[in-house]
């Protein structure tokens, strides 16, 4: 026998039920016996999931207990229908057992079914439930019901391009001073939470933190701290009266020497794509509103993880390499072949400013002759064989323009000029080309497009275009107002080494947004640019980097008012990169720190 039962409407106590609610009662007989218990537990499976505890209590002979028991239910339960269903009936004489299944609806689509066994019993020839908490689930005891917990969404790890976490599931925890809990004791309080705080916060005042936490409602929020710092200070201030300490779930780093900075901004990005789907459980609780067991429990999914391109065998060597000087120090290591960022390093003098490996803006010196060279060859200006002059210096417009040390070299070929770094055979050059020659130039290698990047803010440089021909022959040889990040710079090593200049990215699966003119370069300029570039290694003004692999690229000596910038901006296979110490003097700095990166990676590291 199968019968259906509808409601409209349904009592107060259980507001949350909003919908038609059906009960399937199906017999084990086709047709009961009129003396037997089922009648009875029908009207009471249809009471019950109808929402009227009130007239399924009835059918109870406790009834008080019954309306009570079935009300928490409903309620811990948060229910918003239920199933139920008779599986079979049997009884003797006065007493008997009906086998039922429930299925209850929860929040969220989500749905529990269970079998159990709801007892009866016959006073003066009438059937009645005979009420335990069995009746609503095999396993609850008395004086106990059942409530839905809702458990976090599990987080996804964030991990470098080698495999390993660089973000995790941590806790960060907040300290706060409450004046309330703290009482008499809270001006001593607030002296050992300073001693203790100010490592991490030294405008703390003892004196002013007592009145700023009377003066606040509430706890007094002061820091939050990692870890390893919340441990060494819970020592000192942990037990102090008017002390809270409080977790507090965050994405935390697996090492904190692993591009701090950059970690933290991939951290923003992606915080909303790290939770999973939340796990969910049903709960026994007890008078005293513990839970003391667990009926049901679907875990919750993890997100996927997120992979970023920073590989940590790069980073840290051009960590360690940064860190080798007290001068600002960066290096920006990219991929050609794919545009991945592996590496953005830079050390504590340079972090006090910001990220000035991706963002701060440099004269480039003479690195930025391979723009210059490509630019000649590209317009037939010259070839790597075409002899030039290399004069110890040149006058052009108003500009007396020298050569380092004032070196002469006589007519050589392009190359040669490229290897020595003869500023005025670059400087010759660029004063031919046009007002915008050198800007149009810079974009085909990627210098002067913004770039979007997902987790990493960047500015790849400045060329502007200009008429002044004084000016145009300084931009010649990175001087001028060319103006170029680390970033950029690398960014042209990799346009060189690619063929065409990568998109660069950082967070796997999320696009960069590219504005700004890139033209293609022609395969001949390239083709031509490697050699000249091998040269400075082999022959020229790098050769500290012999014995390092096929490294291929540029020294620069960028000078400016009170001193000069130390440049290197190169490639090896698929892994270009640009070296700058802020105010480091001559290109053999750049050159030594960016070899001591090259020295420190495993011996068969492929990019």
């Amino acid at each position: 026998m199968v019968t259906r039962v509808s409601s409209a409407s349904i009592t107060s106590r259980v507001a949350a039920v909003v919908t038609v609610l059906t009960v399937v009662l199906a017999l084990s007989a086709c047709t009961p016996r009129p003396d037997g218990p089922e009648p009875t537990a029908e009207a009471f499976f249809s009471a019950l999931a109808t929402g009227d505890t009130s007239a399924a209590a009835a059918l109870a002979d406790r009834p008080d207990a019954a309306r009570e028991a079935l009300n928490a239910a409903w309620a811990g339960l948060q229910a918003k229908a239920l199933d139920a269903q008779i599986l079979s009936a049997k009884y003797a004489e006065d007493t008997g057992s009906i086998a039922y299944r429930y299925t209850w609806h929860l929040p969220k689509d989500r749905s529990w079914t269970y079998d159990g066994q709801l007892n009866m019993i016959r006073e003066e020839g009438r059937w009645q439930v005979r009420w335990t908490a069995t009746g609503l689930h095999p396993r609850l005891g008395e004086n106990q019901t059942l409530a839905l917990r809702a458990d976090p969404p599990p987080r996804a790890s964030v991990n470098e391009r080698s495999g390993t976490t660089v973000l995790v599931p941590g806790y960060r925890y907040g300290i706060a001073l409450d004046a309330k809990a703290a009482g008499e004791q809270l001006m001593p309080t607030a002296r050992a939470v300073t001693d203790a705080l100010r490592p991490f916060d030294n405008t703390l005042d003892p004196q002013r933190l007592a009145e700023q936490a009377s003066s606040t409602p509430g706890p007094l929020a002061l820091v939050t701290l990692r870890q390893a710092d919340r441990d060494a200070v819970a020592g000192a201030i942990g037990a102090l009266p008017g002390v809270v300490i409080t977790p507090q779930p965050e994405m935390v780093p697996t090492d904190d020497h692993f591009a701090p900075a950059l970690i933290d901004e991939v951290k923003k990005t992606v915080s909303e794509e790290l939770d999973g789907a939340p796990g969910w459980r049903v709960v026994t609780v007890n008078q005293n509103g513990v839970d003391v067991d667990v009926l049901n429990e679907v875990p919750g999914t993890p997100a996927p993880s997120i992979n970023i391109s920073l590989d940590r065998a790069v980073q840290t060597a051009a960590q360690n390499a940064v860190d080798f000087t007290g001068k600002q120090a960066m290096i920006v290591v990219i991929k050609p072949s794919t545009g991945e960022i592996l590496a953005v390093a830079q050390n504590s003098a340079a972090d006090r400013e910001g990220p000035l490996a991706t963002m701060g803006l440099y004269p480039p010196g003479s690195t930025f002759k391979i723009v210059t060279a490509g630019a000649a060859i590209e317009r037939d200006m010259a070839t790597p064989n075409t002899l030039l002059g290399c004069p110890g210096h040149l006058d052009i417009g108003h500009r007396t323009v020298p050569n380092y040390g004032g070196f002469d070299l006589g007519t050589v070929p392009m190359s040669r000029a490229f290897a020595s770094s003869c500023n005025t055979t670059f400087a010759e050059l660029a004063s031919r080309m046009p007002p915008r020659g050198l800007t149009q130039a810079a974009s085909q290698y990627g210098i002067g497009p913004d770039y979007k990047i997902a987790g990493l803010s960047t500015v790849s440089g400045s060329v502007p275009p200009t008429v002044n021909l004084t000016e145009r022959t300084e931009d010649g040889f990175g001087q001028g107002k060319v103006l170029v990040s680390p970033f950029g710079m690398a960014l042209a090593a990799a346009t060189v080494a690619a063929g065409h200049t990568p998109v660069p990215r950082l967070i796997a699966g999320r696009d960069t947004e590219v504005s700004g003119d890139r033209q293609p370069i022609p395969t001949g300029v390239v083709d031509s640019l490697r050699p000249m570039m091998r040269l400075v290694v082999t022959n020229g003004t790098a050769k500290d980097l012999q014995g390092a692999g096929d490294v291929r690229g540029k020294t620069g000596e960028a000078e400016f008012e009170g001193g000069s910038h130390s440049w290197f901006t190169g490639y090896r296979g698929d892994m270009a990169f640009s070296a700058l110490i802020v105010g480091g003097g001559s290109s053999e700095y750049a050159v030594r720190m960016l070899k001591g990166m090259l020295d420190s990676l495993p011996p068969d590291y492929q990019a």
